[in-house]
């Protein structure tokens, strides 16, 4: 079986974010049962119904999200955590700052394409982690690789990297350089599969939805997606920020060329929202644009949401 939780559902700074008191923050913070707080995006999957865990990012949340997930609590005495290895979709902050949770004498395994693991290996505040205890290992673009823990036992799982409209993390913009020296490596999407067969894609940043995306995806059973904005001007309008979401390398929610639009025909069986910036109005239950998106047949996730295939 094919096991999937939603540890984060919500974009960087999560929700409410710590220093925005907005609508939905407020609505949020004052405990407000339809505005459901959210960690910063990730999810764990396994492939062998929960021996083992591995964590899609790793968010600045990761210490809240072990504790609230019991699947992900040590099991012996001692040091003994299911999670073993993390598979990287870029270098974003709200995605690798979580590593720096996992320095504590843990063997596990760090999966992503190389120039991703370059930049983070680059950065030396990840030298806490303990080299003869965590391996980093490259994946290929479009080539399915096996995943295996720290000891090198199966996970029943297998991963594909594939390139997605997006750009590089904001810490190695370069703002002389067109795209800001961006390349196809920088964010991918995922395509996680169990050995059953039984597969299921993870997108958590794509700015478009290009003619060759939308036929890997079309007819899939499970997609993960960018739920960013639901405008791409939300922010400006909102007079929270100076950019717009694919200024940031993500697509609106709504709109045209919007993620709504996007899927409306690829037959896509179960769409889930994640990666929800705290400006999106489909973060309120009672909201028109929470409506809409749910009569259009997305789902908006959640913290603690399980899915299984």
């Amino acid at each position: 079986m094919l096991r999937i939780i939603v540890l984060g559902a919500g974009a960087g700074g999560g929700f409410p974010q710590w220093n925005c008191n907005c609508a939905n923050c407020q609505r949020a913070r004052g405990g407000d049962p339809l505005a459901r707080p959210a960690t910063q995006s990730s999810l764990a999957v396994s492939g062998d119904n929960g021996v083992s865990w591995y964590l899609l990012n790793a968010s600045p949340d990761l210490r809240q999200q072990i504790a609230q997930i019991p699947q992900l609590h040590p099991r012996n005495s001692g040091r003994d955590s299911p999670i073993s290895g993390v598979i990287l979709t870029n270098a974003d902050v709200d995605h690798v700052a979580g590593l720096l949770t996992m320095r504590e004498v843990q063997p596990f395994k760090i999966y992503g394409m190389p120039r991703v693991l370059e930049a983070v290996r680059g950065n030396a505040i990840f030298n806490v982690l303990d080299s003869t205890l965590v391996s980093w290992r490259p994946l290929v673009m479009d080539r399915m690789t096996e995943i295996s823990g720290p000891t090198g036992v199966s996970s029943g799982l297998s991963a594909k990297a594939f390139p997605v409209p997006s750009k590089v993390a904001l810490w190695r913009e370069d703002p002389q350089m067109k795209d800001f020296g961006s390349t196809a490596e920088d964010t991918v999407g995922l395509e996680l599969m169990a050995n059953t067969g039984k597969h299921f894609f993870y997108i958590p940043g794509c700015a478009s939805v290009q003619t060759d995306l939308a036929e890997r995806l079309r007819g899939a059973e499970l997609v993960f997606f960018d739920g960013t904005t639901y405008t791409d001007n939300e922010m400006i309008a909102l007079g929270l920020g100076s950019k717009t979401a694919s200024r940031m390398g993500h697509m609106s929610v709504s709109g045209v060329g919007g993620s709504m639009a996007s899927f409306k025909h690829l037959s896509v069986a179960r769409k889930i929202f994640i990666h929800i910036n705290n400006s999106n109005p489909i973060l309120v239950a009672d909201s028109p644009e929470r409506k809409a998106v749910e009569a259009a047949g997305w789902e908006v996730g959640n913290d603690g949401l399980e899915v299984a295939l």
